[in-house]
């Protein structure tokens, strides 16, 4: 039996980039679902705190969800000390294998979201650090504003290659 080696879904498709926009795929690294329950509504410190001593970033999906986010894998070993640690109170499930990360860069990254949801992207209303599930043309993607100009697309694996073709036609005219 050959050897089966992982590829990335987005392993062919190079980084698109002009001086005003820059579309890249980003490291399929670990992304962990953690969900608190209801007799712990407020455990976003928490959960920061410990995604944080993990190596990870904790970014709100919905009320008592989160993705824990990080470019590089965590070990089995790593996975479950984490998850342990956020027993009771909330609970967690590896989301690496399912979801897929891209970037979307510069001056003109808001124009071309604009082209494909409904967030209101002034960065007063959606700054730094804020995410939000939000429709991306017709597919479901986690976005997250990580500068002004900075943004990282999170979508479920089998939609990847349909995102990265609206958000390439999307920046057509900035390229």
């Amino acid at each position: 039996m050959p050897d089966l080696t992982a590829l990335p879904v987005l392993a062919d498709q190079a980084p698109l980039a002009s001086s005003g926009i820059r579309l890249s795929s980003l490291s399929e690294g670990t992304i962990l679902q953690v969900i608190a329950g209801p007799a712990a509504p407020d455990q976003t410190a928490r959960v920061e705190r410990l995604a944080g001593e993990a190596g990870l970033a904790a970014r709100t999906l919905s009320p008592c969800q989160w993705l824990l986010i990080g470019d590089q894998p965590t070990t089995h070993a790593d996975r479950k000390r984490l998850l342990a640690a956020l027993e009771p109170l909330a609970s967690g499930i590896d989301q690496s294998h399912g979801r897929v990360r891209m970037r979307l860069e510069g001056p003109m990254a808001v124009n071309v979201l604009s082209k494909g949801t409904g967030v209101d992207l002034d960065p007063e209303a959606f700054p730094p650090g804020k995410s939000v599930v939000t429709l991306i043309g017709h597919v479901s993607a986690h976005l997250t504003r990580l500068d002004v100009e900075d943004f990282e697309i999170s979508v479920l694996r089998g939609f990847a290659q349909a995102v990265w073709g609206d958000l390439s036609r999307m920046s057509e005219e900035y390229m």
